[in-house]
């Protein structure tokens, strides 16, 4: 049987006996998804996750904070553990990074985009424990021991050096998160609404966590939609600026090929915690 026809047949058994293939997404990194149709829910996505862990994540997202995106994000109609599979509602269009749009058009979606995250980093109450920065300094160590002679030692020492500062800050309270806070993952439809996708790595973190591959990676080239981000998100503060400055060493080194961190992120760290 083929990836296709099992998430099929498990949308036929989750949610509706009539469902058809629409169609097929590869995914990334062991993930995959079907697009389907159905009687009583119109385009739905089957998505079948790589991990557990993944799985867990994301059914907790859309259990508690997701919610209250509204119609901006997917519903979860349904969920198994064997194997991790959850049906969501389809957002109508497409990922913003396949939409050629002028620059007025672009800013207006970014600042949709930073309404959105605002709205999710204010889905649950924040939470002062565990100590976040500890942990994630504990977190960037454990990627630099794992990275061996893959890292220079100049570049560790950076590292290091940047994660105590973190650890310096003053208490930081973590909130619900994206943590894969991309145009890719942003849903951009004929109407010009913004919509947000893909939960599985969503958990308590430091809010500006969030901001990092913006920061890096579309800000610095594109500075207009860094201001129409932050005129529906709110200022950064200095502390917020800190945070992005020392995480960005995390985010290069979880694209190294490593070894897989779970252990780590559940010794410290469960979706609800």
């Amino acid at each position: 049987m083929t990836d296709l026809d099992l998430l099929l047949k498990l949308c036929q058994r989750l949610l509706d006996a009539d469902a058809v293939p629409v169609a097929w997404h590869p995914g990334h990194a062991g993930t995959r998804a079907l697009r389907a149709s159905t009687d009583s829910h119109g385009e739905v996505i089957v998505k079948v996750h790589r991990s557990q862990e993944r799985h867990i994540q994301e059914v907790h997202a859309y259990r508690t904070w997701i919610p209250a995106l509204g119609d901006r994000a997917p519903r979860l109609l349904a969920a198994t553990d064997d194997p991790p599979v959850i049906v969501l509602t389809a957002l109508p269009g497409v990922p913003l990074t396949q939409r050629q749009l002028d620059p007025e058009a672009e800013e207006k979606a970014y600042r949709q985009a930073g309404q959105l995250l605002k709205t999710l980093h204010a889905a649950g109450p924040p939470r002062l424990e565990p100590d976040w920065t500890a942990w994630l300094a504990e977190r960037a160590e454990y990627w630099i021991h794992h990275a061996g002679d893959q890292d220079a030692a100049s570049y560790r020492a950076e590292v290091r050096a940047d994660m105590r500062a973190l650890r310096d800050l003053p208490p930081l309270p973590a909130v619900p998160c994206h943590l894969d806070f991309m145009p890719r993952n942003m849903i951009y439809s004929d109407d010009r609404t913004v919509g947000l996708i893909d939960f599985e790595h969503s958990r308590y973190d430091l809010a500006a966590r969030d901001l990092v591959r913006l920061a890096t990676r579309i800000w610095p080239l594109r500075p207009d939609l860094r201001t129409s981000f932050l005129e529906g998100y709110g200022e950064l503060t200095a502390t917020d600026q800190a945070v992005i400055r020392h995480c960005v060493h995390i985010d290069v080194l979880t694209k190294l090929p490593l070894q897989q961190t779970a252990g780590l992120s559940r010794k410290r760290c469960n979706p609800g915690c």
